[in-house]
Formats: C-alpha cells, sequence, structure tokens
C-alpha cells in the first residue's frame, strides 16, 4: 500500500528522473570502462563479462547507495555530501586531459569481470552519493531508479556517449542537476533544523521564504553556482591548453592586460 501512495506523487516521479539523468550522466565513463576491461576476450566471452560484471556491479552499488542513504541521515554529513556533489557538478563541466586507454584487458573471463568490479568501485563515488541524494530516503525509488538506469547505461554506452558528445547541453543539465540536488540536500540536513526553525516560518514540516520553500531556493542557488563555476573553470582550461599549443608552435605567450 504504501508503494502504491508513493507511485501517485509527484515527488516520486521526478526523483526517478533525476536518478536516471544522474545515471547517464555520470556512468557513461564507467560504462566505457566495462567495455575495455572485456575488449580482449573472445567475442562470446565478452558479453559474459559485461553481463556477469555489469551484474554484479549494480548489486554492489545497490548496497553502497543504501548505506549512503542512512548515513546522509546523520548531522553534518548532508552538508558534507553537498559540498562533494557541488565539486563533482563542477568538475563535470571541465573537460579532463586523457581519457580510459590505459585501462587494463584481460583474456580471461574472472579477470575481466573482477577489472570491471573494481574499476566500478572506484569510479561511483560519485554516482553513489549523487543517487542517494535524489533518492529522499526513499528504498522503493532509489532500487526502481537503479535498476532502470545502470543497465540502460552498460548496454547502451556507445549511443550515450555519441548522443552526449552531439548536444553537449545533456551534460550542463545534469550538472546543474546534481547541483541542485546537493542544494536541496544542504537545506535538509539534521544538524540545522534547530536553526531553521528558529529563523524560517514552516508549512506542513517545509522551511518557506514567502511561497517558496527554501529547499528550493537552495536547490536553483546551487545549480546556478555549478553552472557559472563549472563554465568559467572550462574557458580557463581551453586558454590554458591554447597558451601551451602557442608556445609549442613559437608564438609569443599572451601577456596579460
Amino acid at each position: 500500500m504504501e508503494f502504491l501512495n508513493e507511485l501517485q506523487t509527484v515527488e516520486f516521479w521526478a526523483g526517478l528522473w533525476q536518478i536516471i539523468l544522474i545515471n547517464i550522466v555520470l556512468s557513461g565513463d564507467n560504462a566505457v570502462v566495462i567495455a575495455l576491461a572485456a575488449r580482449s576476450l573472445p567475442a562470446r566471452q565478452q558479453t559474459q563479462a559485461i553481463v556477469w560484471g555489469a551484474g554484479a556491479a549494480v548489486v554492489m552499488r545497490i548496497i553502497l547507495t543504501i548505506i549512503a542513504v542512512e548515513m546522509l541521515k546523520w548531522p553534518w554529513l548532508k552538508l558534507i555530501g553537498a559540498a562533494l556533489l557541488l565539486w563533482i557538478a563542477v568538475k563535470l563541466l571541465v573537460p579532463e586531459e586523457g581519457g580510459e586507454g590505459d585501462v587494463e584487458s584481460s583474456d580471461n573471463l574472472w579477470s575481466a569481470i573482477k577489472t570491471i568490479l573494481i574499476a566500478d568501485l572506484v569510479m561511483s563515488l560519485d554516482n553513489v552519493i549523487a543517487v542517494a541524494a535524489a533518492a529522499r530516503g526513499s528504498l522503493t525509488l532509489l532500487i526502481l531508479g537503479l535498476a532502470i538506469s545502470i543497465p540502460l547505461v552498460v548496454f547502451g554506452a556507445t549511443v550515450l556517449m555519441k548522443v552526449m558528445q552531439r548536444w553537449p547541453i545533456i551534460i550542463t543539465i545534469g550538472a546543474g542537476l546534481l547541483g541542485f540536488v546537493a542544494g536541496e540536500m544542504a537545506a535538509t540536513d539534521p544538524a540545522l533544523d534547530g536553526w531553521l526553525r528558529g529563523n524560517f516560518t514552516y508549512v506542513e514540516d517545509v522551511a518557506m521564504v514567502g511561497p517558496v520553500s527554501l529547499k528550493a531556493i537552495c536547490g536553483a542557488v546551487g545549480a546556478i553556482l555549478v553552472v557559472v563555476a563549472g563554465k568559467w573553470l572550462a574557458a580557463r582550461a581551453a586558454a590554458d591548453r591554447k597558451e601551451v599549443v602557442d608556445l609549442g608552435e613559437g608564438r609569443e605567450p599572451r601577456t596579460p592586460h
């Protein structure tokens, strides 16, 4: 009955779409690593490695995210998680040097599965924190969101990467969503509850600023902060790379004004 009641709320469906989009944006690299780890196997074993490796990674990630959901109920941890999530979101908008070409491949099925598991574990911290925040304590939402999105990412990695390369706005939207989730998470930290209740009006247990919830305002601020900071840092990185190229071609470096 509780599950059916959840399905009838706008918050449930909004959270589900958040989890799916977060996984699509943050798990693309994981999917590429899975493909790279299995690239030296025979064709039939490649499929087995991807299915078994991805399946084990899904179970591991669900367990880790459930643990993260419980930990986010502790005072101050939501503030720490929000700060980390903001950093992850900004980093998403800054192009990285290099790639995953150095991922170790294996011609042994079980070694490939082990590589997939270890790589997914190392690369999934950002995903776990973001999904745990978007789930808002709902185990149903968490499991359903991961069950839908992880297979989509793993088996549609190539298509997803091409789509995101063709429409980079998807990355920007995903980063903004992470910033929004981080802002909402910070505003609901148990450590702030007493201070918030002493300084804000509450309507149905929600802190309000006029007609708008404080959580929504913090989410919007987080999204704007991420996009502005990420674009600024990306522009700086591009300028630095251009300067290196200019120097490599024997040109004079730009003189700052």
